[in-house]
């Protein structure tokens, strides 16, 4: 009632229930509400609103207009927490970066915490606000639990920040992914449409993936006499019917989350490792591209979409397709041999087509660290970057991505990556001549980068700009609308590959089966976009606690790293262990991208920081 008896002063409606007339009066008699003849007004030295706190700093949200949102007191928050409707007193210095401090707490929402056992205090995983409560004292150091944010009593114990196990625990929790560990419910599929499929169980199809792959959801042949490429994809809406209960869900996860150890599926396993996945001599239901390329335009010359029944022939993997283009066939049998025939020639297609796109788009160096963890606890990083397999399979899916955009026409759902502002680019300009690398605005954007990539290549630096390139981008998101994909270089770009594990190849199968667009489709737009960010983070958030863990067990230890940011003092380990990130204790203004020895000092699991010292 508070919050909106407050709202409706602040939109200037004054019908008040009787309840609400008497909490004006009190708030009249405390100096918080001021009355003006008839009206009422919020007095100027207070405001009221919604908390949101993040990690380091808090955010008064304005109860009517979010520009009115305002920076509050980290460190006086007088027993306040996210969603809390608190009273602030206003700082009136245009000086200070901190406009307000918390005068009183209005109403608490009750909800639970992760929380710390840290010096006999209880400290927040979210926010690190260590809170000073008798219950605390009833655990052991690092304990870790979730409490009732009023009285801090224990909702669950989960464990000890000592138990690797735990890690996973904490960051599925924090990005509020948790439902994803539990039992699933138990589904049954049929698969009885085979008179309406056309049938190309006969061509040898294959798949190409990482060893360890458990969901094949694409796969590839090519006719050489025609030119004529096919792209099969894992046909997930035959067994997901729009607003079931599985779609429901598989809308709520929006994505399949891929940890160092595990994969927490969007799709219960029974589709994204058995019905859905085009495992090896299995007959499957696929939604098939075929694809008449033109070799001189190095595009598609025109396509057929439509459902089927295909067998891929072989599951290989990179490895194994790298060794055949490189020439190093090993044993082979017949039936690989008749797949390796079209693999070598569709490969030199792609690497012309890729090299055509490349003079719209752009070809960033970038490396992928998987982490090898045993029993949880981390081993080792292997460095992937992307060889000639990889970038033969891309080029296969960005052709079927681009025909399933045009497909749809203006309106569907594209995956969109806007041009990158005239800011960005001048203060990606300013930080690469920081670092040595002269460079200037070209005439647009494009040729801008490319100026750019070609001039740090001259002293080697072509890793570490493509990094500040890459962070001036905007970021990749989806829409309804077609507004291009820039860092591509296509006017229309569609996700249509992976339905197995994106929630949007499923909706834009839909779209096309159907002809028709779902409801909320701008709603279904942003969910997915905002849960791609937040998984994204819930995996760094893993794989840093990780890195810590490794750091604590080896205090002492030498690494090689490189300034990431000068302004905060952090650098990144490219030895040992790849990605690790450390804060440099001892840090002299050294240059961006400066390589550097350092010995871990210290490493904090909970809050993920590792310190080291420059030798």
């Amino acid at each position: 009632m508070i919050k909106e008896l407050f709202t409706k002063i602040q939109k200037e409606v004054f019908e008040f229930t009787n309840e609400e007339k008497s909490l004006i009066e009190k708030f009249i008699n405390e100096n918080v509400i001021i009355k003006n003849e008839e009206h009422y007004e919020i007095n100027s030295k207070y405001k009221v609103g919604i908390l949101k706190l993040d990690k380091n700093f808090a955010i008064l949200e304005d109860l009517i207009d979010p520009i009115k949102n305002i920076k509050v007191d980290f460190n006086e928050l007088k027993g306040a927490f996210s969603g809390d409707l608190v009273l602030v007193k206003k700082i009136f210095n245009p000086r200070a970066k901190i406009k307000a401090k918390i005068d009183k707490v209005l109403t608490s929402k009750k909800s639970e915490i992760l929380v710390y056992i840290e010096n006999g205090a209880f400290v927040t995983f979210k926010e690190y606000i260590k809170v000073e409560n008798i219950n605390a004292k009833r655990y052991k150091e690092n304990d870790v639990l979730i409490v009732d944010n009023q009285n801090f009593s224990e909702i669950k114990f989960v464990g000890n920040l000592d138990e690797p196990k735990i890690d996973e625990f904490i960051s599925l929790y924090l990005f509020e992914e948790l439902y994803r560990v539990e039992k699933e419910d138990e589904y049954s599929f049929s698969m009885d449409d085979t008179n309406k499929r056309v049938d190309l169980s006969q061509m040898p199809f294959c798949t190409i993936d990482p060893n360890s792959a458990k969901d094949h959801d694409d796969a590839i042949y090519f006719d050489k006499v025609s030119n004529t490429l096919f792209v099969a994809i894992a046909d997930v809406s035959y067994f997901v019917k729009e607003n079931s209960n599985l779609d429901k869900l598989a809308f709520k996860k929006a994505n399949t989350i891929y940890l160092p150890n595990k994969a927490l599926p969007m799709l219960p396993k029974i589709l994204s490792e058995n019905l859905c996945s085009l495992k090896e001599n299995e007959l499957r239901y696929s939604y098939v591209f075929e694809i008449n390329l033109d070799l001189k335009s190095k595009k598609a010359k025109s396509s057929k979409l439509y459902e089927a029944i295909i067998k891929s022939h072989r599951n290989l993997s990179y490895g194994r397709v790298d060794r055949v283009l490189e020439g190093k066939f090993d044993q082979y049998t017949k039936l690989e041999k008749e797949i390796f025939d079209y693999l070598l020639p569709l490969y030199e297609i792609t690497k012309s087509f890729r090299k055509k796109r490349l003079e719209k788009g752009y070809d960033f160096r970038t490396q992928e660290n998987r982490l090898n963890l045993k029993n949880n606890i981390l081993q080792s990083v292997e460095v992937e970057f992307s060889t000639a397999s990889h970038q033969l399979v891309e080029e296969c899916m960005l052709l079927a991505n681009i025909e399933a955009s045009k497909k749809v026409g203006t309106l569907g759902i594209f995956r969109v990556h806007e041009e990158p502002t005239f800011k960005s680019i001048s203060r990606l300009i300013d930080e690469v001549n920081l670092i040595g690398v002269k460079a200037n605005l070209q005439n647009d954007v494009h040729d801008t980068i490319l100026h750019i990539q070609k001039e740090a290549s001259k002293f080697f630096l072509e890793t570490e700009v493509d990094e500040l390139i890459i962070q001036a981008q905007e970021k990749a998101k989806y829409s309804s609308k077609n507004l291009g994909h820039f860092g591509l270089g296509f006017a229309s770009y569609s996700h249509f590959t992976s339905p197995i594990r994106r929630y949007s190849d499923l909706v834009l199968h839909r779209i096309l089966k159907t002809k028709q667009l779902p409801k909320e489709l701008d709603g279904i737009c942003e969910h997915i976009s905002e849960k791609e960010r937040k998984i994204d983070n819930l995996v760094w958030d893993f794989e840093d606690r990780t890195y810590a863990r490794w750091a604590k067990d080896n205090i002492g230890t030498t690494l090689k790293v490189k300034v990431t940011d000068i302004e905060k003092h952090r650098a990144v380990c490219y030895d040992k262990m790849d990605g690790l990130k450390v804060v440099l204790e001892n840090y002299k203004a050294q240059k961006l991208f400066s390589k550097l020895s350092v010995k871990i000092v210290s490493s904090d699991i909970a809050s993920k920081l590792i310190i080291a010292r420059i030798l």
